[in-house]
């Protein structure tokens, strides 16, 4: 992979990650916004989300950062900033840190996992076909184990 097609790579990333993240945080605020002239909530939140609240209570801005290092969890880290009314001037640099890392860790290892990929399918189009659906159908598998457990536990 050379500079000239991470830079853009980078860069495209980066603004697709700030739009939404920041998208997420202000229909969090509007959210919370709607909910307390209800004054009153139906439901309970689900397991994600209590994690999340639980995360930008315990760590504030850190959590933030660190949500996009992970794989599902940013959504709710930030939509749960939004609602908690995290003040902008610890969320934005958080969230642009964050950004930035999410930015360069999918630039760099994620460009080079899709060359490689593109590499290989070029090469043997029915191993990587069956390789791809393998790796779909294990990961519904495991998708469907972890919603098991987390249905025997509630």
């Amino acid at each position: 992979m050379t500079w000239s097609h991470f830079v853009p790579t980078f860069v495209g990333l980066f603004v697709i990650v700030m739009l939404r993240a920041n998208a997420t945080y202000w229909i969090g605020r509007g959210a919370a916004a709607g909910t307390r002239r209800w004054r009153r909530l139906e439901g309970e939140p689900s397991a994600g989300w209590a994690r999340a609240q639980g995360l930008v209570h315990r760590w504030g801005p850190l959590a933030v950062v660190l949500c996009f290092l992970t794989v599902g969890v940013q959504t709710a880290v930030n939509a749960t900033a939004g609602i908690t009314r995290m003040p902008l001037r610890r969320y934005l640099p958080a969230v642009t840190l964050g950004s930035i890392l999410w930015a360069a860790l999918y630039a760099s290892v994620g460009l080079a996992a899709a060359q490689a990929w593109l590499s290989a399918a070029a090469r043997s189009p029915v191993v990587a076909t069956v390789v791809a659906v393998l790796l779909v159908v294990g990961l519904l598998v495991l998708g469907v184990r972890r919603r098991a457990q987390r249905d025997v536990r509630s």
